[in-house]
């Protein structure tokens, strides 16, 4: 059963965590309280047990070994936690297992971690010809010193035996995926480009994206709207793929319309005779069949009940029969096995080649894909579509906060029955009510660095908060969790503080403000370069790719690219008489913008009095509401349809589905920069005839905006430019963009402002805008 036998097959590489986990993990989801403390906590556990080893005890030993089934062959590694001799001179295999639960409630242990300890057991005894060897499974309580060990003797013919067993019940799994990965690799040697000729550009723009890939480095393309972007970036990496340059691929998003536009130019290859595992990842409260019903445990779904007794037919159901898994597909399997459709999706988006997801689940510390091992990442390429939002998105992910209100409420309402928790938040409630003292009469103030005192009150906080949440009594009262100082959100955000205090450097600054009578305090993330790139460095290549990269050097730097990174511009593909351009020389700053309300209304007019489809982006709903009422009284006979706040997917699909090309009336929607509408969304031909941007974009002028104007000035750059300039024209570009989409389109662009006509925003438009006007 050992190696020595000839491989038939690909061998099968996995690590003895991983099989075991497959063969034998079994139960239900626990509840959706997850301790972020908890990796760090097994890892001190581990530490403390292993220090009590007398000399010639081993920790942390590395084993591997060879294991035949049918035609397959295993390879299979990992570190055992121990490995012990007795008084007698024998050997004893420890494994170590934290754990929130009171000991005597474990029993004999769980199968799936003797199964652990087992096969490192058998992989030892191999290695050092023993015919029984002594396996020892230990338990540690997190948050205290409690242990106990379990222990029994095991014979090689019976570690045999189970090993056999192990591999035998991951195989139908191995043996699928080597037979989809066979069929892909020819897909992929014999995929053509699905359109007939590339548009202008597009073939460049693909052999850079292939050449980046080949040679492991990243590449920055800006690349005008219209010309194919998804396509030019999926083609050539999946080619990269059939030729052994790369293993997989992450098609990154940051709204929903994008990742529909990568799940068509999929089903357009798939339609071509491409094979391939692709899987669309949705947020969990959108996946989720019980909405709002209940919390995530056995008791309240039918869900998470079992579901892990179930989840290995469930994917072995649906790699078998489908390749690209959308949204509806997944609920359809997830109800057909019974399995919660979000934890289902992620678990697919392991096995599959191509997966389609938000950012965060690669760039967010709090969410990122955990168990996505560094060896396969090695191989996988990350298409960051639109990637002008990573900006703002990285310093969302890598920034924290807290508010003063939630403690007092959990201060108050754990007073009575857990005295602990009451404590702690008082002490927390405390240093906030210093905190508004020290703001003064200006109400707010920075620094920078993070308050010394703040994070051993909120590790207090969040022992107490954690050992209260996996009380059995928190699970029916977790239900209703939207009032004012929820316990489960709390610990969220305290956990979100203690994890920035760790990566914190010269690139944060602290503020606080007070707020309405309550206090805000943020630890803010100024510059995301540097863990942008530290959160993406394990992967094989970053395509980073918008029709806004402009300019690039000022995203590169706020990216993090390496100094042997790519850089592409790709020119328009379009003809310049494609567009009309002009600019309407108003004055829209803020103190301009009631005088401006005429102007603007009389060009629209203007702008509609050609029948067609119309769209016009103002910097904010109050301005679009200011500007559409004097629009609507001096020209009701217009139809118009205006972007609300919060709409539903529905309300935005009946949006967009009025700007229909047979329009027997002219139709003029209100939208804003920035918004739902302003970027990924397709019109094309008559669909949309013409676009007013209202404004240069520049974000409002407020303490954050001018913390980082103050920040990137003091390290020699345009402080206002990088603050403001830079981040508006992104969204003036990303609205005028609507516009034309193919070699077809045609239309007419106004751009309502003077600072059109100045520097440095007239040099930021495109140069098919300007040599129009």
């Amino acid at each position: 059963m050992e190696g020595g036998a000839e491989m038939l097959q690909q061998p099968v590489a996995l690590s003895v965590r991983s099989l075991v986990e497959y063969a034998y993990a079994s139960g239900s989801i626990e509840p959706g309280f997850r301790s972020a403390s908890a990796m760090a906590e097994g890892t001190r556990i581990h530490q403390k047990i292993q220090q009590q080893y007398k000399e010639g005890d081993r920790k942390e030993v590395y084993l591997k070994t060879e294991i035949l089934h049918n035609e397959l062959v295993f390879l299979v590694d990992g570190r055992c936690d121990g490995l012990l001799v007795s008084e007698t001179g024998s050997f004893i295999v420890e494994e170590i297992k934290s754990t929130v639960s009171p000991l005597d409630e474990i029993g004999e242990g769980r199968e799936v971690h003797w199964a652990q300890a087992l096969m490192y057991a058998y992989m030892i005894s191999l290695e050092e010809k023993l015919s029984a060897i002594e396996v020892r499974l230990t338990y540690v309580r997190r948050g205290g010193e409690e242990a106990r060990s379990l222990q029994r003797t095991a014979t090689l013919k019976e570690l045999s035996s189970f090993a056999a067993e192990t591999v035998a019940r991951y195989a139908p799994y191995a043996e699928l995926m080597l037979q989809h990965t066979e069929r892909r690799d020819v897909s992929l040697r014999q995929l053509a480009f699905p359109f007939a000729v590339y548009r202008k550009g597009q073939r460049h723009m693909a052999g850079a994206v292939y050449q980046s890939v080949s040679e492991g480095v990243s590449l920055f393309v800006q690349a005008p709207t219209g010309i194919g972007k998804t396509m030019s970036t999926l083609f050539p990496v999946l080619k990269a793929m059939g030729e052994g340059r790369a293993k997989g691929l992450f098609y990154l998003t940051a709204k929903t319309v994008t990742r529909l536009a990568a799940e068509e130019a999929l089903a357009l290859l798939v339609a071509g005779g491409l094979t391939l595992h692709a899987v669309t990842l949705t947020a969990k409260e959108r996946a989720c069949f019980k909405g709002e019903e209940g919390p995530c445990t056995a008791d309240y779904c039918p869900y998470t009940d079992g579901y892990y007794d179930r989840i290995n037919a469930a994917i072995l159901d649906i790699l078998a029969e489908e390749t690209l898994m959308s949204r509806e597909i997944i609920a359809r399997y997830a109800r057909k096995h019974q399995v919660c459709p979000f934890e289902f999706s992620l678990d697919i988006a392991y096995a599959c080649d191509a997966v389609i997801c938000d950012y965060n689940y690669i760039y967010d510390p709090r969410i990122s894909l955990k168990r996505l091992p560094e060896e396969r990442k090695r191989g996988l390429v990350l298409l960051v579509d639109e990637a002008h939002n990573l900006v703002d998105r990285g310093r969302e992910m890598f920034s924290a906060s807290l508010e003063k209100a939630p403690f007092l409420s959990l201060q108050r309402r754990y007073k009575v029955h857990n005295g602990n928790l009451a404590h702690a938040a008082k002490a927390v409630n405390r240093f906030f009510i210093a905190l508004r003292k020290s703001c003064g009469e200006e109400g707010e103030r920075h620094w920078n660095e993070y308050p010394a005192e703040l994070p051993s009150l909120l590790e207090t906080f969040a022992v107490e908060a954690e050992q209260e949440l996996i009380q059995a009594s928190f699970i029916a009262a977790s239900a209703d969790n939207e009032e004012e100082g929820s316990l489960l959100d709390t610990y969220y955000a305290v956990q979100a503080m203690l994890r920035t205090f760790k990566l914190y450097d010269e690139r944060y600054i602290t503020y606080a403000e007070v707020r309405r009578g309550d206090v805000y305090l943020k630890l803010f993330n100024l510059d995301p370069s540097k863990l942008l790139r530290q959160m993406s460095k394990s992967f094989l290549s970053r395509i980073l790719f918008s029709a806004t990269l402009s300019p690039l050097s000022y995203y590169r730097d706020m990216i993090g690219a390496e100094e042997e990174d790519y850089s592409l511009s790709v020119p328009s593909p379009f003809e310049k008489e494609q567009w009309k351009v002009s600019v309407l020389p108003v004055s829209t700053r803020y103190r301009d913008r009631e005088a401006s309300l005429q102007p603007l209304s009389e060009a629209l007019h203007e702008m509609v009095s050609r029948q067609g489809n119309y769209l016009v982006f103002f910097p904010s709903y109050l301005y679009l509401q200011n500007v559409y009422e004097v629009f609507a009284d001096r020209h009701p006979e217009v139809p118009v349809l205006v972007q609300g706040t919060g709409m539903s997917e529905q309300e935005r699909e009946a949006f967009l589905a009025a700007f229909r090309p047979d329009n027997p009336d002219t139709l003029l929607g209100f939208a804003v920069m920035g918004g739902i509408f302003s970027e990924g969304v397709d019109l094309p031909g008559d669909r949309l005839n013409g676009v007013m941007v209202v404004g240069v974009g520049l974000p409002q002028l407020g303490f954050e905006r001018n913390l980082l104007r103050r920040y990137f000035s003091d390290e020699g750059k345009n402080g206002f430019d990088y603050a403001y300039v830079y981040p508006g024209m992104s969204k003036v570009l990303q609205a005028g963009g609507r516009l034309i989409r193919s070699e077809q389109d045609t239309g007419i662009i106004v751009l309502a402002d003077d600072r059109f006509l100045q520097q440095p925003y007239y040099s930021l438009l495109p140069e098919e805008w300007r040599t129009t006007f």
